[in-house]
């Protein structure tokens, strides 16, 4: 079970990677480029939307939204793109990190927080 857990991690892992190619691939449509970047951004970013620390829904969004939005975007991705971006994948050795995404994660808290003190204060 342990063995089957970890390749599927490696998978999203490989997967991420491949979108990130794929998102700048200029077959890929512009719908898909969008909601790509948006998975992507989120997947590499330090900071989640759900901190882990909040007990099962911190590790929720990761085990959920995550591979859905994968789904999502492969979906949207012609198979001749995806194919090329996940050969190109494969053969890569490169870690993605985005301060993007974790900037767009602290706008989210932000624009909550904000709305919160505006409506109970």
């Amino acid at each position: 079970m342990i063995g089957n857990l970890r390749r599927w991690a490696r998978g999203i892992r490989r997967d991420t990677l491949a979108l990130a190619y794929a998102v700048r691939d200029p077959r890929t449509p512009w719908a898909a480029r969008i909601l790509g970047a948006a998975v992507v951004a989120y997947a590499v970013s330090p900071i989640d939307l759900v901190p882990d620390f909040i007990p099962v829904l911190g590790y929720l969004d990761d085990l959920i939204l995550l591979p859905l939005g994968l789904l999502l975007v492969r979906r949207l991705i012609p198979d001749e793109v995806l194919a090329d971006a996940r050969a190109r994948a494969d053969a890569s050795t490169t870690r993605l990190r985005s301060t993007a995404g974790a900037a767009v994660v602290i706008m989210i808290w932000l624009g909550v927080a904000a709305l919160l003190v505006w409506r109970f204060l």
